[in-house]
Formats: C-alpha cells, sequence, structure tokens
C-alpha cells in the first residue's frame, strides 16, 4: 500500500527533526557470548548450537572475555566512560527466533556511556553525535519464512528457524537524540553510520558487513513544530543494511510523518519495516517501552568489573581518530579538500585506503572508486562495498596498467569480466584476449597502413607539426582494437616520417 508523502522541501519548512540510530555490531569472537559454540558465518542451519545457546534447562552461561574487551575498545573508542561494575539483565519478550523467550542484554547497568562521535559531513562541515550507551548483549536466531514471494511472513506457507546465530556476541551503540541538524538528517545519518563502520573495523573488532548483518542500524525518527524545542513520537526502522538505505529511510520516514501531522493525524510508537525495492517503510508492532520488556537482572551471571589498569592497557591499543587518519592520509595522498570530501561521501575511503596499501598510485585507486566502480554501483543501486571486487582485484588491474599489459581503455573491460564473474583480472585479460600488443612487426604495419591511408597528416609531421601525430596514432588504435602501446606507436609514427 502507497502512503501519502509530504515533500521533504514542505515537511522540513514546518517540522523540525529527531534523529537516533541504535548500531548493532556483531563481534568477530571465536565463541558465542555465553557459551563454546563456533561463531562464524554460514554454517548449515542448527550445526553451531549447544544446551546453553538453545536455552535448555540447566545450562549455564559464561561470558566471553574477549568479547568483554572489544566492548571496552569501542567504549574507548567513543569516548564513552567505562563502567567500574555493570551487569547483565533479561529482556522478556517472545520471538520464535529466541529460543530462551528473553534476550541476554545490559540494561541500566552499560559497559559504557556517555561518549560522542564527531562526523564530517561531504562539505566539511563537523557534527557532533552524542552516544548515550554501548552495551552488551547476544543476537537472536533467525527466521526464514518459505512459500511467499517476497521472504516475509506475510504469504508464507510455512517459517522455519536457524539457531547457528542465537548467542552471537553483540555490541549496541546508541546515540541521544540528534536535533537542529534540519534537512541534513539523512546525510548525516549515513554520514555516521559510514564513520562508525571504519572505527569497527580499525579497531578489528568485527567485519562490520552491512551485507553479511555484521552491522545493522536502526533509524528512529520524530519531528516537532518548527521551533518548538521538543520531541515529538518516534518511530523505529529496523535492521537496515546499506548507508544508502539509512539515508532514504530517514527521508521517507520525514515525509511520511509529516504528511500524518499536516492531515492532524498522530504517529504511532511502532516499529518499521524498510523495504529496499520500494524505498518505503511498512509497519512491524507497536513499540515497547523499557517497562514492558520486565527487565531484572540476570541471576546466572556474575558483574562484569573491569579494572581501571586493564581499561588503560586498552586505551593504549586504539588505532588512530578517524579525523586524524583522513587529515594525515590526505596530506599524504596529495588530495585537495574537494577531492577527499568526494571520496569519503562515496563511501570510498577505506577501500581507497586498502588499494593504496598494496601499491596503487593514491589517485589511480580514486579513479577508478569514484569513476567506473561508481557509476557502476549507481546503476545497480548499491554500495561500493557491495559490488563484487574489492582492492585487491582493483590494485591488480592497475598493476596490469602500470606495467602495459593493458592500458586505461583495455582496463574498463577488465573491471567489466571481474564485475560479471569471469575470474581474476589475469584470467579475466587472458580469456577475452585484453593485452596490449607490443610487437614491433605488428605495430609497424598498423603504423604503416595509417601512414598510407592519411597522407596530409603525414606529410603534416613531416614538416615539423608533430602534433598531428595524434590523428595516426588513433587511426592505428583502431585497427588494433585499442590493444596497442599508444607511447610505442607514436614513437614508430616518428621515426617513419621525420
Amino acid at each position: 500500500m502507497t502512503e501519502t508523502l509530504l515533500s521533504y522541501e514542505d515537511a522540513l519548512a514546518s517540522y523540525d527533526p529527531a534523529l537516533g540510530l541504535e548500531v548493532h555490531v556483531e563481534l568477530n569472537t571465536a565463541t558465542k557470548m555465553f557459551c563454546g559454540c563456533p561463531a562464524t558465518f554460514g554454517g548449515e542451519p542448527n550445526t553451531q548450537v549447544c544446551p546453553t545457546c538453545l536455552g535448555l534447562p540447566g545450562a549455564m552461561p559464561v561470558v566471553n572475555g574477549k568479547a568483554v574487551e572489544s566492548a571496552i575498545r569501542i567504549g574507548l573508542a567513543l569516548n564513552c566512560d567505562i563502567a567500574e561494575w555493570c551487569r547483565f539483565a533479561r529482556k522478556n519478550y517472545f520471538y520464535p527466533d529466541m529460543p530462551k523467550n528473553f534476550q541476554t542484554s545490559q540494561y541500566d547497568e552499560p559497559i559504557a556511556f556517555d561518549g560522542y562521535m564527531d562526523v564530517d559531513l561531504a562539505d566539511g562541515t563537523t557534527v557532533r553525535v552524542e552516544i548515550e550507551r554501548a552495551h552488551m548483549e547476544e543476537d537472536t536466531g533467525k527466521s526464514l519464512h518459505v512459500g511467499g514471494a517476497t521472504g516475509r511472513i506475510h504469504g508464507a506457507s510455512h517459517s522455519l528457524v536457524d539457531y547457528n546465530r542465537a548467542g552471537i556476541p553483540l555490541i549496541e551503540i546508541v546515540t541521544r537524540p540528534v536535533t537542529g541538524v534540519g534537512e541534513r538528517a539523512p546525510e548525516l545519518a549515513r554520514a555516521y553510520v559510514q564513520q562508525l563502520r571504519e572505527l569497527i573495523v580499525a579497531l578489528g573488532v568485527s567485519e562490520a558487513r552491512m551485507d553479511q548483518g555484521n552491522l545493522r542500524a536502526d533509524v528512529n525518527l520524530s519531528l516537532a513544530p518548527a521551533g518548538s524545542g521538543t520531541l515529538g513520537t518516534r518511530t523505529e526502522t529496523k535492521n537496515v543494511n546499506s548507508f544508502r538505505s539509512v539515508e532514504r529511510a530517514v527521508r521517507y520516514e520525514v515525509q511520511r510523518h509529516a504528511a500524518i501531522l499536516s492531515a492532524g493525524g498522530s504517529i504511532t510508537q511502532e516499529t518499521r519495516h524498510w523495504h529496499e525495492d520500494t524505498g518505503m517503510t511498512t509497519s512491524g508492532r507497536e513499540k515497547s517501552d523499557a517497562e514492558d520488556y520486565r527487565y531484572f537482572p540476570e541471576p546466572d551471571l556474575v558483574p562484569v568489573a573491569p579494572s581501571r589498569e586493564w581499561v588503560d592497557e586498552l586505551r593504549g591499543t586504539l588505532p588512530e581518530n578517524p579525523t586524524a587518519k583522513r587529515a594525515r592520509l590526505q596530506a599524504e595522498w596529495g588530495f585537495t579538500d574537494l577531492e577527499m570530501r568526494d571520496t569519503v561521501g562515496a563511501g570510498a575511503f577505506g577501500l581507497v585506503e586498502e588499494t593504496v596499501a598494496l601499491g596503487t598510485a593514491p589517485q589511480a585507486a580514486r579513479k577508478w572508486w569514484l569513476g567506473e566502480l561508481a557509476r557502476r554501483a549507481n546503476e545497480e543501486g548499491v554500495e561500493l562495498t557491495d559490488l563484487p571486487i574489492g582492492p585487491e582485484q582493483v590494485a591488480r588491474i592497475q598493476a596490469l596498467v602500470d606495467d602495459k599489459t593493458v592500458n586505461d581503455k583495455l582496463a574498463r573491460q577488465v573491471f567489466e569480466g571481474v564485475l560479471a564473474g569471469e575470474g581474476t583480472p589475469d584470467e579475466v585479460v587472458a580469456a577475452r584476449g585484453l593485452a596490449v600488443v607490443s610487437d614491433d612487426g605488428a605495430l609497424s604495419s598498423a603504423v604503416d597502413n595509417a601512414i598510407a591511408a592519411n597522407p596530409d597528416v603525414a606529410d603534416k609531421i613531416r614538416d615539423g607539426k608533430v602534433a598531428a601525430a595524434g590523428a595516426l596514432i588513433g587511426a592505428v588504435m583502431k585497427e588494433m582494437r585499442g590493444q596497442a602501446d599508444a607511447g610505442r606507436v607514436r614513437e614508430l609514427i616518428l621515426e617513419k616520417l621525420t
């Protein structure tokens, strides 16, 4: 069902948005949060389970020490205070993928709290996003709805449950309401999640791949009358799994809320589902308040009390601040402010960094990620990180250009082949016959043909107008289907005519 939307401009003229983000980070520990089951992705359903993560009677949980360490490091990187004493609680609610009928989480005593992240927007503006808390919890299982057209429960003939994911360690990072950003709320939401992901990857605590659910964002949005200084009723759009979708979900909810409020209606506090294909949200369930979850302390787990010495030790392991790192790399790479803003805004900073680390010149890495690959991502409506190509392949393609195996034009065909799943860059070059022809015999013959076909141009070159050689080079490249070394072709032309 299509909902009525107010234009974005009209919505912002009448209402002030308040934005909140809850980001779940799936940690890359070897085992689950409270048991010894492997925490690897992609196992056969229900093969990575035990009595503890299945919630069977008598099973006793034990806290994963590595998960606590990761939580502290995340909290420190977000400028949070680290609790000297905290504990877990039982969050009671029913879903088929909750084997215990409660989630072991942290409630009023999180391990990290009162932090912030300074988020850089595309035009260089910095917005401070305050972090309310970062707490530890466990993930749920996964329901699979079978028989319908959409993969959702509506219209499905039956459902299956895979508990492999139940008990995977999570850190939930919750912001305070962000106000005063007006029309830039969608942009800020995207930039925050992008920068947070960069930080998580730099910490090494998670792969933070949104396509695999390692990092998931819940988008909270409310509107209040412009200038009122109050907060409206919020909705929470659950499990948004790409940067682009985070931005689109905020914009959509602003327009939807505004249409309802302008018509005299009221907003229902509820969870919403984001639909990537339609760019819409739909109602999930009325949102519970904290008291509805009947939180109470988890009696089977001892409190967590990290020593100040340990916290200080972990502080020393933190990576470079992302903002300082970007400034340093911009200077090292020789990027202008505009080039760096475009790189960050396109979500390509980390990809360019990894490609440069593999030996590619910074401008070459930027050219491919923000040119050929950004165009393909835009056409397919996906993030750069979702394309079936990574820094290793990009670096290898540029290496083939650098050693003159292919030229820039042919390199674009190599990208096409890699993106189409035809193999590695070298395999694509071999299979498609894309290698540059460097044999002087073949090139000399093509040059002779070009000179014979363009006598007027040849005469200009003989008369000293060397710039005219470009026309003959173009003719040779056409005959050789772009597979000639343009530099060597130029040398042969001048040898023959001067």
